[in-house]
């Protein structure tokens, strides 16, 4: 009796762990395009494939179809969810609000913490060049995906930061997707540089709108090329 309580309580304890590691597995894979848009299988197909169990993948589906990555179709599957450029619109939309006003916030802070922001930013930036120079896609767009995410996390508005988890996936998916089309990468490393800058000196207004500036070059640069590629999804 005693053992078998002792079993089940273990599984209890394992069993949030478990769902996590899916979760986790499955938002890699999408994030990474791995898993890519359109993509359907069964829950047993991606459990096999993760080198995991069914059950949960299933729960872990349940919250990715929460954050707008999957939609659970009944007696057919997972579906990876696409994005239309309207949707990359919307998502440029957030972004270029909450990493203006991540900037701003950054470059009122004391000394020290802008000098470690800086800090943090100019390495993320630092890999960025030497991908490109190496012609890493795949490392640039993880280093360009670090440095927004820092952008916006070391600013400690929590609600942004909320926020910005819930449409970061979709904005590094929108971005690794559409790396191979995009002619200018070293304006964004550029441009991180004058926001690191201003962030530095503690010009908050600079720092805004060079946030503001980077984020609406990409949009408009990338948005056209959807369209001259005639992509209606990613």
């Amino acid at each position: 009796m005693i053992r078998g309580r002792a079993d089940k309580d273990e599984s209890a304890d394992r069993r949030p762990s478990l769902v996590e590691d899916a979760y986790a597995a499955m938002k890699d894979e999408i994030r990474e395009s791995r898993f890519p848009p359109g993509y359907q299988a069964s829950e047993q197909e991606i459990a096999l494939r993760l080198g995991m169990s069914r059950t949960p993948v299933h729960e872990a589906a349940i919250r990715l179809q929460e954050d707008g990555l999957v939609r659970i179709l009944p007696r057919k599957g997972i579906l990876i969810c696409a994005l239309a450029p309207e949707d990359v619109r919307e998502i440029y939309d957030v972004v270029i609000a909450i990493e203006g006003r991540a900037a701003a916030l950054l470059a009122d802070m004391p000394e020290v913490r802008r000098e470690a922001t800086a800090a943090e930013l100019s390495r993320l930036t630092t890999t960025m060049a030497e991908a490109e120079a190496a012609g890493d896609l795949a490392a640039w767009g993880r280093a360009d995906e670090g440095f927004h995410r820092t952008l916006v996390e070391r600013a400690g508005n929590g609600r942004m930061i909320r926020i910005n988890q819930t449409i970061n996936d979709q904005a590094h998916r929108a971005r690794m997707l559409t790396l191979k089309l995009r002619r200018e990468l070293n304006a964004s490393v550029s441009e991180h540089r004058q926001i690191i800058e201003a962030i530095r000196t503690g010009d908050a207004e600079a720092a805004q709108e060079r946030a503001h500036r980077h984020r609406v070059r990409a949009r408009d640069e990338l948005l056209p090329l959807l369209a001259s590629f005639g992509l209606k999804h990613l």
